[in-house]
């Protein structure tokens, strides 16, 4: 996985306004991690910094981690203990903030990073080349694509939103949406806050920009039928409208568990609601949402009404 220090130093050479740090929160990832590490490494441009958290791996991954960190001294790792069972949601959430705090770098750019990826070699100078073309553009990714036998089928997002594998912040606007909420839906909540504050959000199906996500979006370590219930109970969290959840889970019944795993959704998000879970407690936020949401699929004429804002310049 060697590259030469010459390549190294021309990747890293950034002026100011492009440079970027990654923060890659990972546990048993030994599978994937160096696969993942060489395709940054291959990127045209490297990061100023990129901080593995190593979240209580019970495999090689630290031990890989560390290897990578000894020869790259642009990459650290934070070791976490082991919590005894893998905490998804808020989890991750605390592990990228275990990374983040550790950051030495000044960056334009902060990233959130999955361990079982590939990127494109492009990849994040094709996204920040984005960023710079529209300035209120505030988080981006490119689509994400899961191996289907001999082939590759796209994970369904929105284009207004950003897949939570890989996700890009503008410095201003993760400033403004105040970071990551340590909960289930993390990564809803921050493009819907980020869109309240005046800033887009955005997907780009870009043929440079298609990242390969190994592990199906929405799984858990248990089983796909946990990973999706799950992903209901997080969407109620969320404050999601329950007209939402029902178009949502039909949407998702053409993807892996076919059928099954689009029930699974909206069976997670009415438990959730019989249990009383709480809720996540931002009534403006939950306003937003909901007409964001109602207007996605088609009922917007009974959508709240929310005062739009408008960001004219923001700096990077």
């Amino acid at each position: 996985m060697s590259v030469p220090e010459a390549q190294v130093e021309a990747a890293q050479s950034v002026a100011p306004g492009r440079r970027y740090a990654i923060v890659m929160p990972t546990r048993d990832e030994e599978k994937f991690l160096e696969n993942t590490i060489d395709s940054i490494l291959k990127q045209s441009i490297l990061p100023v910094e990129l901080v593995i958290v190593n979240d209580g791996s019970r495999d090689r991954t630290g031990e890989i981690a560390d290897a990578l960190a000894a020869e790259h001294p642009w990459l650290h790792v934070v070791h976490r203990e082991d919590r005894g069972a893998r905490k998804v949601g808020g989890g991750v959430v605390e592990a990228f903030y275990a990374g983040y705090n550790e950051l030495r770098s000044e960056w334009d750019y902060l990233v959130k990073l999955d361990a079982d990826l590939t990127l494109p070699p492009a990849y994040f100078e094709g996204i920040i080349k984005k960023m710079e073309a529209d300035p209120i553009l505030g988080s981006a990714s490119g689509k994400v694509f899961n191996p289907v036998g001999d082939t590759f089928k796209e994970e369904g997002i929105d284009d207004e939103m950003v897949s939570g594998a890989v996700k890009l912040y503008r410095r201003a606007c993760w400033d403004d949406i105040g970071g990551l909420v340590r909960e289930v839906m993390w990564d809803g909540i921050d493009f819907h806050r980020a869109r309240i504050k005046g800033w887009k959000t955005r997907s780009f199906r870009d043929d440079d920009l298609r990242i390969i996500h190994h592990r199906l979006m929405g799984s858990s370590h248990k089983s796909i039928v946990h990973g999706r219930m799950r992903w209901g109970r997080g969407q109620y969290f969320m404050g999601t409208h329950p007209l939402y959840i029902f178009a949502s889970g039909v949407f998702r019944m053409r993807e892996r568990p076919y059928i099954l795993g689009g029930l699974l959704i909206i069976a997670g998000y009415f438990q959730a609601m019989f249990e009383g879970m709480p809720r996540y407690n931002d009534l403006e936020f939950r306003k937003h949402l909901h007409s964001w949401q109602l207007k996605r699929i088609g009922l917007g004429f009974i959508a709240p009404k929310v005062e739009p804002v408008r960001r004219e310049t923001a700096a990077s």
